[in-house]
């Protein structure tokens, strides 16, 4: 290869702009399980045993984990057990077949979640538990500015609404 050549490829890389870092030790601190994810509303109602149907479980734990982290005093972990997911929206099959994939997003439709939580200090003493069952009759008229086009957008503005309202900060 030729000495521009590499110089030029060497310049492009050192322009790319740096992956963000991963919240430190997040996964220590935070951990987030699904009881029974194939009785969910949308895993049932779809592909029911089929591998698809945890992409938008596993998108849920990211956002989950990476946002309550932060919130956290240091030495404190947080375990959150989903016990219901039910996104927004619903599937209308009897519009047609061309629709049999479509979610159809009405505020008839509001996310639903329901979740246990325990959060310990850091010498692994409980300091509160808790269930929760998260629904918001208003999500429509929320603006969600950092999720504009993500597909989970109103579940992950409910778990941040949680967070907000359940651990204000350190």
């Amino acid at each position: 290869m030729p000495a521009s050549l590499l110089l030029l490829a060497l310049l492009f890389a050192a322009a790319l702009p740096a992956a963000p870092a991963p919240a430190p030790d997040a996964d220590a601190r935070v951990r987030v399980d699904f009881r029974e994810p194939a009785a969910f509303a949308d895993a049932a109602e779809r592909f029911p045993g089929d591998p698809r149907d945890t992409a938008h479980l596993d998108r849920l734990r990211e956002h989950l984990m990476r946002a309550a982290a932060p919130r956290l005093s240091a030495g404190y972990r947080l375990d959150i057990t989903f016990t219901a997911v039910d996104l927004a929206g619903e599937f209308e099959p009897w519009r047609g077949p061309q629709w049999g994939d479509v979610r159809i997003i009405r505020d008839l439709y509001p996310p639903r979640l329901g979740l246990e939580f325990r959060l310990a200090d850091a010498a692994g003493r409980v300091v509160r538990t808790g269930q929760r069952e998260l629904s918001d009759l208003d999500f429509l008229m929320k603006i969600t500015g950092g999720f504009r086009d993500d597909p989970l957008r109103h579940e992950k503005a409910l778990l941040d609404d949680w967070l907000r309202a359940e651990f204000p900060g350190r």
